[in-house]
């Protein structure tokens, strides 16, 4: 499981992040949208009666669920308390049938017979994602729904080329995750297909990873000449067009509890 350092770095950072998340991770939208979209193309009812979110963050899973299934109680588990706020708003014209838990997810309670737990860009981070997958399982009711987007391993490969430690600890491919489900699951589909931003500077780009707190592992301290010599090796080594690129590799998962 994460340890509590990671886990209070990576609380600090998304906190710090909380008020430009929303608007600038723009990956993580697509991302979570896409797998709403999957969810539905594999077949998932309208209608689901319990489930849970967790790493929901300032909503972007949150909404297309919401729009696009009727979900009678609605449980949000973030790691940032703060977040509670902007989940409220969103949230609001179904206050009754929404209740919140803040923590990390290997740990906080978790509500039983659910139907469908979902989370977009967030298992990244947890260092032991079979035993997760198996905590969450088992709170699934038999035939519930799994639908969980990761990261793939070229996840940010230009910083972790250059020796950046900026790097979450848990990518997995799309061919991992059969291993990394119980035996009671059925993997239904998983999709894997890199995205690429485009920066004008490296300033930018560190900008970007600041605003939406994917940098949490990060520890380098930033002057005129390492930034300097940070954007010279990055434009020799992966310069596009005078852009610099960032890789973000979604993996989508979508799996069902056996009956």
């Amino acid at each position: 499981m994460t340890s509590s350092l990671n886990q209070n770095r990576v609380r600090q950072s998304f906190r710090r992040g909380l008020s430009s998340y929303h608007m600038g991770a723009t990956a993580q939208a697509k991302i979570a949208t896409n797998l709403v979209q999957m969810l539905r193309e594999q077949g998932a009812p309208v209608r689901f009666e319990n489930v849970l979110e967790f790493g929901c963050g300032t909503g972007h899973l949150t909404r297309p669920l919401i729009e696009n299934f009727d979900i009678h109680h609605l449980s949000l588990n973030d790691l940032v308390a703060e977040a509670v706020s902007g989940l409220s708003v969103l949230t609001s014209d179904r206050a009754e049938r929404t209740d919140f838990t803040f923590g990390p997810i290997e740990t906080v309670p978790l509500p039983i017979e659910l139907d469908l737990i979902a989370s977009a860009s967030t298992v990244q981070w947890i260092s032991d994602v079979p035993a997760l997958m198996a905590r969450l399982v088992a709170r699934l009711c038999p035939g519930g729904w799994l639908a969980v987007s990761g990261f793939g391993r070229a996840q940010f490969h230009e910083l972790r080329n250059l020796g950046s430690d900026a790097a979450a600890p848990s990518y997995h491919n799309a061919q991992d995750w059969p291993a990394l489900l119980p035996r009671d699951v059925e993997l239904m589909h998983v999709a894997q297909k890199p995205m690429v931003l485009q920066f004008d500077s490296a300033v930018e780009l560190l900008r970007h990873l600041r605003k939406t707190g994917v940098n949490a592992q990060a520890s380098q301290r930033w002057n005129r000449g390492r930034l300097r010599e940070f954007e010279a090796s990055y434009r020799h080594q992966f310069g596009q067009d005078g852009k610099l690129p960032l890789t973000y590799d979604p993996v989508c998962m979508i799996a069902r509890k056996c009956r």
